[in-house]
């Protein structure tokens, strides 16, 4: 199977779970808009609000996913791999705006306590179990599919769908979060606890909007692989370049999906061209197989190049 058409199916699945977001997203945010009409809990109308954040966020995905498949051409000969960050700068911007309007509506609430409506619910009158129970189903969906994304985003090695699934996993974290803080307002009598709690919830999103943003401009400002990464490119590199007298000046970055990897192998001068292509077609074959879709682009240099320090010499 070819790079391409490796790239062409890893495009393609990460499209469909894409899509799949959108319509989870959909699912979990009509849930929850239940939940607060059966509540009147502002924290619980704050989670609602979180999730048309999420619903935004995963059309947004699945726009850049579809962007970055596109193939390299005149205006963008390193392809448009890094369309995926976007998404999730996006989806930051997004992320403020919905802390903003959470703290709008759930400030005045707790500047002026209002009682929570009653709710009969399982025997317990006041605490209003159906609708925290129809919140609670939402978080759980939503918890199996983080973990969907998170897993998927990894093996294809797509920023958009980790943006998505940390984003969905941080959902969960405050769903849960909401739930033991209106139960605790119903529980207690404080009404203040439930717009306090819709506060708390709203720096939970800021957190995970600054995440998001800061890994999405990493990528966009060109940021070196992480150094896992990059060991094991550099013991691919000693292992498999028998016939070089030293590589040195590698330089790494990540770009959606693809890994850009560039640095220089000194050989000697009375070496063929035949002999120098040979070494670096081992080298490129020996490094994909620790980062797989990898570009990489090998200089090649006479003996008289060699620095000698601080390099990797073999």
């Amino acid at each position: 199977m070819t790079a391409s058409s490796t790239s062409r199916q890893t495009s393609s699945r990460a499209s469909r779970l894409a899509l799949g977001s959108i319509l989870v997203a959909v699912v979990v945010l009509s849930l929850k808009y239940v939940a607060y009409l059966m509540t009147g809990s502002v924290a619980l109308y704050s989670d609602a609000l979180e999730s048309i954040i999420n619903v935004a966020a995963a059309v947004a995905a699945l726009i850049a996913l579809r962007v970055a498949a596109r193939p390299a051409d005149a205006n963008h000969p390193y392809g448009h791999t890094k369309a995926e960050y976007f998404s999730a700068v996006a989806e930051g911007v997004l992320i403020v705006l919905a802390a903003a309007a959470i703290v709008r509506e759930a400030l005045p609430a707790l500047l002026n306590p209002v009682p929570l409506p009653g709710q009969a619910g399982l025997g317990l009158p006041g605490l209003g179990l159906p609708g925290l129970g129809v919140n609670l189903g939402a978080g759980v969906l939503n918890a199996v599919w983080a973990s969907v994304l998170l897993r998927q985003g990894r093996a294809l090695r797509s920023p958009a769908l980790l943006a998505d699934g940390r984003h969905v996993f941080s959902d969960v974290i405050t769903s849960a979060g909401v739930l033991l803080g209106v139960l605790a307002a119903r529980l207690t009598g404080q009404a203040w606890l439930d717009p306090l709690l819709a506060i708390l919830v709203a720096l939970n999103i800021l957190w995970s909007g600054w995440r998001l943003v800061r890994e999405s401009v990493g990528g966009l400002m060109d940021a070196a692989v992480e150094p896992d990464v990059e060991a094991k490119i550099r013991q691919a590199m000693s292992l498999h370049g028998q016939g070089a007298l030293e590589m040195h000046d590698l330089r790494t970055r990540h770009a959606g999906s693809v890994t850009f990897i560039e640095f220089h192998m000194v050989v000697p001068g009375d070496m063929t061209v035949q002999e120098a292509h040979s070494i670096c077609d081992r080298l490129e074959d020996a490094i994909r197989a620790e980062t797989p879709q990898s570009s990489i682009s090998i200089h090649v240099e006479p003996q008289e190049k060699a620095k000698h320090h601080g390099v990797l010499v073999l």
